[in-house]
């Protein structure tokens, strides 16, 4: 897709994702409904991404389970249903995806389709800052300021 050595052809570029998907590449099934999300090389197809990102998410691929997890959440080619949007990242987070752990946290903080817990957004922003995550880190920041809490990254 970026065309290092040669000229970027998109239309060559999804050709080959698509010979990998249907060879069974969870990550080219996945990146796949990246393209169909946001229209890139092909037409905007929510349903289509919403479709190839479950597949993914069921093949084990745990970029697949949070981006599933994004349909759920925000309704993306499926109706919204914040407790499986949930369970997901939940599994994703238990398997050390930062990206996870902070969703799981911004549900606990927010309380997104659960029970509001600060301390448990806590705890999931904080596995997900100390892996390097900026925007838990921020998280952290603002909770100390807001509750008085000192937070040890």
């Amino acid at each position: 897709m970026e065309g290092i050595g040669i000229k970027k052809d998109l239309k060559k570029g999804i050709y080959w994702y698509e010979i990998a998907a249907n060879n069974g590449n969870m990550i080219s099934i996945h990146d796949l409904g990246i393209f169909y999300l946001y229209g890139i090389g092909v037409e905007k197809d929510f349903n289509k991404a919403f479709e190839l990102f479950k597949q993914s998410a069921e093949g084990g691929n745990l970029i697949g389970m949070i981006s599933l997890g994004f349909c759920y959440e925000r309704g993306i080619g499926t109706k919204i249903d914040k407790q499986k949007a949930f369970e997901l990242y939940q599994k994703s987070a238990n398997l050390g995806s930062k990206i996870a752990q902070y969703n799981v946290g911004n549900m606990y903080g927010n309380g997104n389709g659960i029970t509001k817990d600060i301390d448990k957004a806590i705890y999931w922003y904080e596995k997900s800052a100390k892996q390097g995550d900026k925007d838990a880190r921020n998280k952290l920041q603002h909770l100390r300021v807001e509750n008085g809490r000192i937070y040890i990254l």
